[in-house]
């Protein structure tokens, strides 16, 4: 969020800037564990749904594969998103901020916090835009790995905390009106109809995007930074 100042920064900025580095002298000894076992992840409440009579039609309803990639070498490995909005966040311009996190088994291997370019006048609006720029990193991660030789089986599985978001772009019979809104629909809209990736909705509490949105204390932040890093707080914390 800082980075957003460099080019005008003020005295308050820098005070802040002091205060993160205070929070790293102490909390000094984190560490990222690239775990690569499988996750605990059930995918039966990840259910495929009949696209077969949606406006994208039946056919090039399958992901379009790079033509040459080589071919692909050991197990596929499954990719999980936590995606979140923090809605009219920046109190100058009123944009909103994507925040999402990308773990390759049990690996955080990416992870942006950015103020989006447009200003959206919903909840619905923001988190909808945030679910598009995950979507188009996926997509774009998943080409990169089968370019490396790295398997790609199955669908990348999104995880939100906005219900009509994940309900309107998983579900063949939902519909869009707001036509500003409509190109990051059709965009995750169609990714899900070809089985790119799937999406689920997860509670607030336990969204790891929270974290690149917006500012939290406490017991949340702790558990939250806990599945990302190890021993960032001392046992008498």
């Amino acid at each position: 969020m800082m980075s957003s100042h460099l080019a005008l920064p003020r005295q308050g900025h820098m005070q802040e800037l002091l205060h993160m580095l205070a929070y790293l002298k102490k909390h000094h000894n984190a560490e990222m564990v690239f775990d690569p076992s499988d996750p605990d992840l059930d995918e039966s409440l990840f259910p495929r749904q009949d696209w077969a009579f949606s406006a994208y039609g039946i056919e090039d309803l399958e992901e379009e594969l790079p033509p040459d990639m080589p071919k692909p070498l050991g197990p596929s490995m499954k990719m999980r998103v936590y995606e979140d909005a923090d809605h009219a966040g920046d109190c100058i311009t009123r944009r909103s901020r994507t925040g999402f996190c990308v773990f390759l088994q049990c690996a955080p291997i990416y992870w942006m916090s950015k103020r989006q370019g447009s200003c959206e006048t919903s909840t619905y609006g923001s988190e909808l835009v945030s679910m598009k720029q995950a979507t188009e990193y996926v997509q774009g991660l998943r080409y990169k790995m089968r370019m490396m030789g790295i398997s790609v089986l199955g669908p990348t599985y999104i995880y939100g905390d906005n219900q009509s978001v994940l309900f309107n772009t998983s579900v063949p019979e939902s519909t869009l009106k707001k036509k500003y809104n409509s190109i990051c629909y059709h965009a995750v809209h169609e990714a899900v109809a070809m089985g790119e990736m799937l999406t689920r909705h997860i509670r607030s509490e336990e969204n790891v995007a929270d974290l690149a949105t917006k500012v939290l204390y406490g017991s949340k932040r702790k558990y939250l930074v806990g599945n990302l890093l190890y021993d960032i707080y001392d046992d008498d914390d």
